[in-house]
Order: structure tokens, then sequence, then C-alpha cells
């Protein structure tokens, strides 16, 4: 069974991504990571290259910056990954920049991979997720955060980057058919320093919106203000092993008071639906489970 990881990547120093902790918990479940790393204003291709791993194989690119409608630059970057996916390769796994795997379901995934490779009828396989917010001890907890999301597909059957990257369909428009495994994607976009995370407010802002947008709704400041959130639980499990040293090396300071978690009347009735039955009214989902 070959294996076969992609990604994209630009300005990963200059917005704090953990790519390099991303790349390493790919690299053991497959036999080559292909990293479309973009023109960058800072040394991306550089820190790509630092891994020093025979699997890393960097394919460079120039990001389209005129595509400002609902990330479409992103998937456009997605899709000149996947595209370098060999053709022999069995199951392509997919990480954006700031998610990383846990060691602990390397087995699961191996086994669901194995498990499903000879039903052609599964397209794709759905991982869980667990967003982290101001720090690496809270989570979001709200139904504003998705809690699925395709993240291994099998090349070669059409598969495209869909809307903002987030997830893939299949040509014309199809939803894929995926089957849910057990393991989860450690999401940490939402973990920088407040600069950073600044700095990647007011540039991102940029790939769903017109400067016009960006100037009413992103107020300039120094540091982003991570208190503005609705609702967070303190995260009691591990973080996956390569994710270790920059847990350590946090060097700002984030509190939640749970206390002051303020839930909507009607996300207060979908957690209550999904904790009694397991199903999220209203969830988004951009695939077919099978």
């Amino acid at each position: 069974m070959k294996v076969v990881g992609f990604t994209f990547v630009r300005n990963a120093v200059l917005y704090d991504y953990p790519v390099l902790e991303s790349l390493r918990s790919l690299l053991p479940l497959c036999d080559e990571v292909v990293v479309a790393v973009g023109r960058s204003d800072d040394d991306t291709l550089g820190l790509i290259r630092s891994l020093e791993s025979p699997k890393i194989r960097v394919v460079e690119t120039v990001w389209d910056d005129t595509l400002r409608e609902g990330g479409r630059v992103l998937a456009v970057e997605t899709d000149k990954a996947l595209a370098a996916v060999p053709a022999d390769a069995d199951w392509a796994i997919y990480l954006q920049a700031d998610e990383v795997l846990h060691e602990q379901d390397y087995p699961a995934i191996r086994e669901g991979m194995t498990r499903w490779l000879p039903q052609l009828g599964v397209e794709g396989l759905l991982l869980r997720y667990r967003h982290f917010y101001g720090s690496y001890d809270y989570l979001g907890d709200s139904p504003r955060w998705y809690r699925r999301e395709i993240r291994i597909i099998r090349p070669g059957i059409g598969v495209y980057s869909y809307r903002d990257a987030q997830g893939f369909r299949k040509a014309p428009n199809q939803k894929l058919r995926v089957k849910l495994i057990d393991a989860t994607v450690h999401h940490y976009g939402w973990v920088k320093t407040p600069a950073a995370m600044q700095r990647k407010q007011e540039t991102f802002n940029r790939l769903w919106h017109s400067d016009e947008w960006v100037a009413q709704h992103v107020v300039p400041a120094a540091e982003f203000d991570y208190s503005q959130i609705d609702s967070l639980q303190r995260f009691t499990g591990t973080h996956p092993a390569v994710m270790q040293e920059r847990v350590r090396r946090q060097g700002w300071q984030f509190e939640h008071d749970m206390s002051r978690n303020r839930y909507r009347l009607k996300d207060r009735l979908k957690q209550a639906v999904e904790q009694l039955t397991g199903y999220r009214p209203g969830e988004y989902r951009n695939y077919k489970l099978v």
C-alpha cells in the first residue's frame, strides 16, 4: 500500500505555523510527502528544506493573490500539491500547515487505510477534530467549530479541493463517499503569539474579502484579543509528541474563565441533541457517510 502526504504553505515563519510539526506527524505514515511551497515574504522554503528528509518533495508555487473570493486560492494551492501526488499512490493524506496528527492514532489510520483500500466505493476517510484556541490548554467547544473533515482521499478518481480547502469533492461536483475512522486531527490554527495571530487575521481575511470589508471588520492592533470567544473547555489530553517542544516554548499567557462561557440558545439545543444522539442538527457535511 503506497501512501503519499500532501500539503501547501506560505509565510510559515511570519505567521508562526507549526508546519514542521505537521510534516513530522505525516512522515511515519507516508512513503512520500509533497509540499507546495508558495513564494513567501520569509524563508519558508528554507524552513521546509531544513527537515532534510528524503521523503519530502518540494513543489515551488506562486499564489494568485487576485483570487479573493471565498478563500479560493487555498483550494488552488491544495490542488497543486494533489496534482503532484504520484499516480500509483493508493491513498493520499492531507494536512494543512496548522494541523498535526497524534502518534497514538497511527494504528487506527493504518488500519482504516488497509481495511477500506479494496472497497472502491469508499473514496475517502473522515477524521475527527480538536480545535485549540488561545493556548495549548483550551479547546473550542461550541457548534461553530467543525467536528469532522476528510483528510485521507483515494487519488486518481477526480478528487479536487473544495471552496476554501476545508474539504474535497469529486468531479463534476459530487460529495465523496467516506468512512469515519477513530483518529483526530489536532488543529492549532488559533494558537499563536497574539502578535502573529493579529498579523494572520489582517492578511488572511483578504483571501475572502475586499480591502473595504477588511478595513471595516478587522480592527488594526498590535496583538489579537483572544478574549472574544463564546465558549471553551480545558484540554485534559496529551499533545502529539512532535508538538511537545512548541508547547513548552509558549511565550504568552492566556486564561479563560469557563464560568463566562456564552452559549446561544440554539447552540445549547444542538449540544443537548448531540450528547443524547451523536447527531448535530444543522451540521455542515461536505461528504456522504457510507
